[in-house]
């Protein structure tokens, strides 16, 4: 079935005999390939290269295959393996912008800028919903280079409620995928937001926004995951 497709999409330019005879198939098994009707994978990967190929063109074709998958998964609720978007993205000839590999880094300490006290002290079961979020980020490895990923999960349901991504560690970062959880879940004033020490989080930037929104900043033990473990523990598949 590869050789069909293969002659499909390279009958514009070569004679179909022509292929049919290099790749040792026969015309009629071709026409009768292309004449049946499309099986229920084939018309699922058309609707989701639909959906990649809308994605890749409003990051304005600099997105890969994580940050795809990525928004895929965490923005439009779509559940698909990573392999699969990027096999899609390559038979699509969709491809990101290519960056250099660098250290992997997502916490980086602000030493002159407060940080808040520990409000949750890893008690991570709220009695209701948008009551305590937790907030991390994290990275997603590819050819491109490391794609960063800020989230923020409701403890109660365990499920991401804002999310960015970007490919750098500033602070917009984190305030992207923050803007994203208040648009969406609208909490009443009062709700801590628990993260550890990066310097994203101890921003001034970052301090007014939680200020402006009514949310109480909480802050984990310095090197001491656990003080964040639900955080620690997300990993986007």
């Amino acid at each position: 079935m590869s050789c069909f497709r293969l002659i499909e999409a390279e009958r514009a330019s070569f004679s179909v005999p022509l292929m049919c005879r290099l790749l040792g198939v026969s015309r009629s098994g071709y026409y009768a390939w292309r004449d049946r009707a499309p099986s229920r994978r084939d018309r699922a990967d058309a609707e989701l290269t639909e959906r990649i190929k809308a994605i890749h063109e409003r990051s304005k074709g600099t997105y890969g295959a994580p940050r795809v998958h990525a928004e895929l998964r965490l923005g439009e609720g779509v559940r698909c393996s990573r392999k699969r978007a990027a096999r899609l993205m390559r038979r699509a000839g969709l491809r990101g912008c290519c960056r250099g590999r660098r250290e992997r880094t997502t916490t980086r300490r602000g030493e002159r800028l407060p940080f808040a006290p520990d409000l949750v002290e890893r008690n991570f079961t709220p009695r209701a919903p948008d009551r305590i979020w937790v907030a991390d980020i994290t990275y997603l490895g590819s050819w491109e280079g490391w794609t960063y990923l800020a989230f923020v999960l409701d403890a109660y349901s365990r499920k991401v409620v804002g999310w960015s991504m970007a490919n750098h560690l500033r602070a917009e970062i984190v305030i992207d995928a923050l803007n994203m959880a208040l648009w969406r879940r609208d909490p009443a004033p009062g709700l801590i937001h628990h993260s550890d020490h990066g310097s994203q989080y101890t921003s001034v930037e970052f301090g007014r926004r939680l200020k402006a929104a009514g949310l109480l900043p909480s802050m984990d033990s310095v090197s001491d995951a656990y003080d964040n473990a639900l955080a620690e523990s997300f990993t986007p598949a």
